[in-house]
């Protein structure tokens, strides 16, 4: 059976639109590695993560504005460009030193899908997102040598701190949770 391929001019325009702005994305991260002589293959893992995040933020208009979509595209967003950055040396940090803050990130990236999910702020994603971003602001400390001491001293005589912490959470986490009432008898 003969099948036809058939595109209109409205899809070929679209087509023509995203093959552009790929290509001049592509074109001003080559430019931008060429003058501080990056490696091109750092460009391209920041451009891939950029290009994902982007096409995780279609996705979530397309499908109704899917809040796990929202999550990925404001997550690939932001390692793309730390990655970038980071090799342009405009935030002075290695990877290897840094990596904490994909922890971050995470938190932050839950924030728009929280709303997206609820159309407001809801306890259940404030507080994991939070919880992410002082975990990751914590371990960028130990990290980055900020402090005297290890994380494993730290965790050696802080440990209770951490069960509160948790219970914390979990308190928090209940208080959010709406019941629907009492069972009946």
């Amino acid at each position: 059976m003969y099948m036809q391929f058939f595109m209109t001019r409205r899809t070929a325009a679209r087509l023509i639109f995203i093959v552009g702005l790929f290509l001049m994305f592509l074109g001003c991260a080559f430019l931008l590695g060429s003058l501080v002589e990056i490696s091109r293959a750092v460009i391209l893992i920041s451009f891939f993560f950029v290009i994902a995040g982007v096409g995780c933020a279609v996705l979530a208009i397309k499908l109704n504005w899917r809040s796990l979509y929202l999550f990925f595209a404001a997550f690939f967003l932001q390692v793309g460009l730390f990655v970038f950055f980071s090799a342009l040396h405009i935030i002075p940090a290695e990877i290897s030193q840094a990596w904490p803050l994909f922890s971050v990130f995470s938190g932050i990236a839950l924030f728009p899908a929280g709303w997206r999910r609820y159309g407001a702020l809801r306890i259940k994603y404030v507080v994991p997102s939070i919880a992410f971003v002082i975990l990751g602001s914590a371990l960028l400390v130990f990290s980055f040598e900020l402090v005297s001491f290890s994380l494993s001293q730290f965790v050696r005589n802080w440990w209770p701190l951490l069960i509160v912490l948790g219970g914390l959470i979990l308190i928090l986490v209940s208080l959010g949770t709406k019941y629907s009432g009492e069972p009946k008898r």
